[in-house]
Parts: C-alpha cells; sequence; structure tokens
C-alpha cells in the first residue's frame, strides 16, 4: 500500500518510538493517520498495518471493532459528532443531535450526498464542563446553541 510520504515519515517515527517487540503500540495512531489520509480503514489499510506492527489481521481487526473513532466506510470531509451523554443531555445535546438530522437530513454514521458532511451521535467526548460540546474533525464546540449549531453547519456546507 501507498502513503504519502509524509504519512510514512509518522509511521517511521511511531516505529521508531517503541522498543522491538513493543510496536504494536503503534497501532492505533497509525490506523488514525491513514485514515486521514486515505478517507477510512480498508482492508487493505488493515493488513498493512498489522505487516508493520507484527501482527495478524484479525488483531488488527479486533482493536478496530472496539474503539469509535476508526471507520471502515469513508466519513464526510467533515465529521460532525454529537454528544449525548449525561451532561450533554441535560443542556440539550439531544435536541441539537436532532436538529442538525433534520437540517442535514441524514442521521447516525451517515454522510451528506455531496460527501461534505457526515454525522455521529456519541457516548461521550469528554467535554462534560463545557456541555453541550460537539467535535468537527478534531476542533472542539464548547457551550453550543442551536444558533451556533446552524451557523456551524451552514458554514461546512460552504467551506471548501
Amino acid at each position: 500500500m501507498t502513503f504519502s510520504p509524509q504519512l510514512e515519515a509518522k509511521f517511521g517515527d511511531l516505529l521508531q518510538r517503541y522498543p522491538e517487540g513493543r510496536q504494536r503500540a503503534a497501532m492505533i495512531p497509525m490506523l488514525m493517520f491513514a485514515q486521514d489520509e486515505i478517507g477510512s480503514v480498508t482492508d487493505e489499510l488493515i493488513d498493512e498495518v498489522a505487516r508493520r506492527v507484527g501482527v495478524t489481521p484479525l488483531q488488527v481487526n479486533e482493536v478496530l471493532t472496539y474503539y469509535s473513532m476508526l471507520h471502515r466506510k469513508p466519513l464526510g470531509k467533515y465529521h460532525v459528532q454529537i454528544c449525548t451523554n449525561i451532561s450533554c443531555l441535560l443542556w440539550d445535546g439531544d435536541k441539537l443531535w436532532d436538529r442538525a438530522c433534520a437540517k442535514l437530513g441524514i442521521g447516525h454514521k451517515e454522510v451528506t450526498a455531496d460527501g461534505r458532511i457526515s454525522l455521529e451521535e456519541v457516548e461521550c467526548i469528554g467535554a462534560c464542563s463545557w456541555a453541550p460540546a460537539i467535535q468537527v474533525n478534531y476542533d472542539f464546540h464548547h457551550f453550543v446553541t442551536p444558533e451556533q449549531l446552524d451557523q456551524l453547519l451552514d458554514g461546512l456546507r460552504k467551506n471548501q
């Protein structure tokens, strides 16, 4: 499998950080970095990461199915995660979720027809003190109001 020179450099750096026999610890960041570059975790990527860290593809699959931030199907250019766990729920996170679904016309782990935005309802993004919280790709948005959600989604639709 061919990756960009930048990703190859990241992989090399990750694998050198761990002593011989412990390189499997690089598996999760390798999967995340590669997912960002190619759009999802494919069978080919699973095989490649398994080879590089010295485990079986089955072991990579076990990790893949455990972590919710790893995806087998492509996400949108902008992946919107809306927390509906207890803290966010108490501050109307569920209403933000319903609003986003209605506004985008998609549901959980679905992607808009143009491929720009994917939506995911998540249990917790670790921002309970700033509820309700939303994450877009790797950017957090705290104390989100319905109006702010609308502005955020409209902005994502317009961004190239």
